[in-house]
């Protein structure tokens, strides 16, 4: 996504509608008539997918500002506002998990402290990073709901649908092209789009019915030190020094929430 020249809303348009694309004929393909589920799971499927479109809506454009690995260790706080949120909808949340939210938001003011320095852009594009972990953590809560009712298949495709319709009048409103792109960055979408969408996400949310929440959510951890890497051989470009104390506050920080959360909702059962 960094290394594409497309603005970062019409990425994320185009992979959410693409997937949504790809998906729809297969879920009809298995129901044998369009149906769609009605009660609360769709309406849950609906408002996630408004929420994706918010975490991505900021996610990605931040990646323009910011570098990847600073976007990368910001957005994936997503468990840390999934953690805050269930506190507030009733989830006990044990101290340890506390102590993990402070660490984290350490990490955050030491990331955004580091960039305020390189840029104003810079500081924007954390801004916008740490937006779409807070939306993406909405979108966590909210698919897990929604999941309880609806099988991964009428998930996806709702949420993706629902996210890609959102996005399609921000685009035409800001005048954020659509089409346009150079050949290469119509492979990388598309690109995007296979890996990114319909593997990445879609394996997420299928994966959750038989691994363990806590060993998908810690196993996420590992795109920040790889995204840094991957950035750094292909694109030249590496974080300053003092952003990477930062991003292991932030890591850890999470890890904290996760592994919490994960122990108090065992205990309870």
């Amino acid at each position: 996504m960094a290394a594409c020249a497309a603005p970062g809303l019409a990425i994320a348009f185009w992979r959410t509608g693409a997937a949504a694309v790809v998906l729809a004929p297969v879920l009809l393909a298995r129901e044998r008539r369009i149906v769609l589920p009605r009660g609360r799971g769709l309406w849950l499927a609906l408002a996630a997918g408004l929420a994706l479109a918010l975490h991505f809506g900021t996610f990605i454009p931040s990646l323009s500002y910011t570098s990847v690995a600073s976007s990368a260790a910001l957005v994936c706080t997503q468990p840390i506002w999934a953690g805050v949120i269930g506190w507030f909808l009733g989830e006990r949340l044990p101290g340890r998990a506390w102590a993990g939210v402070v660490v984290c938001l350490a990490g955050a003011l030491a990331v955004t402290g580091v960039d305020i320095t390189v840029s104003g852009d810079a500081l924007l594009g954390d801004g916008l990073a740490l937006a779409g972990g807070v939306f993406g953590g909405v979108y966590i809560v909210l698919g897990g709901f929604a999941r309880r009712g609806l099988s991964t298949l009428d998930y996806t495709v709702i949420c993706y649908g629902t996210c890609a319709l959102w996005l399609l009048p921000v685009c035409l409103v800001t005048g954020t092209a659509l089409f346009g792109f150079s050949g290469d960055d119509w492979l990388r979408i598309a690109a995007i789009t296979v890996f990114g969408q319909l593997v990445g996400h879609s394996l997420f949310n299928l994966v959750l019915r038989s691994i363990s929440p806590t060993m998908v959510a810690l196993g996420g951890l590992f795109t920040v030190p790889l995204a840094a890497v991957i950035a750094a051989v292909a694109l030249g470009e590496t974080p300053p020094v003092g952003a990477i104390p930062a991003m292991l506050l932030l890591i850890a920080g999470t890890a904290l929430v996760i592994s919490a959360r994960a122990r108090a909702a065992a205990a309870s059962s």
